[in-house]
């Protein structure tokens, strides 16, 4: 190691311009703030949606409707899609694990069968929720029917 080999260790310089150092710097006087207005005073922060006195856009834009709280969301399977499952696998018990693995579902959804379609075979179905229809097709197949 010699005198002409040495090298600042990374990070260790100062990458930051030295601002209000005086004229000399030639980042001294207004700092590199500009002259006048709110961004050139201390303790300024610009309000999130801020457009500079003009009406922000989410004051702009109507507002209408209702979005309820309390709204459940689920995952729509129909029992057509039940029945091709069924039969592809060879299954008589499809519970919402078995929807997951087949990747109809996702983990945290919430699972609802539809009665859309016809059932060829008896099938014990198990989902969170199940439509009046398709109760009626799965108990007249045979299966029996789990809410969670």
């Amino acid at each position: 190691m010699e005198l002409n080999n040495l090298t600042p260790a990374v990070g260790s310089n100062m990458s930051k311009r030295r601002i209000g150092r005086g004229p000399g710097s030639g980042m001294g006087g207004t700092s590199t703030r500009g002259h006048k207005g709110a961004k050139s005073r201390s303790g300024y922060k610009k309000k999130v949606g801020f457009e500079g006195g003009q009406m922000p856009l989410q004051r702009r834009v109507p507002k209408f409707g209702f979005k309820n709280i309390n709204r459940v969301e689920y995952k729509a399977i129909n029992i057509s899609t039940i029945n091709d499952l069924a039969t592809a696998k060879d299954l008589d018990k499809i519970t919402v694990a078995t929807l997951i693995e087949a990747g109809f579902v996702r983990k945290n959804q919430l699972v609802k069968i539809l009665g859309v379609g016809t059932l060829s075979k008896k099938v014990d179905v198990e989902a969170n929720a199940f439509s009046k229809k398709a109760e009626a097709i799965i108990t007249e197949a045979g299966g029996t029917i789990n809410k969670l």
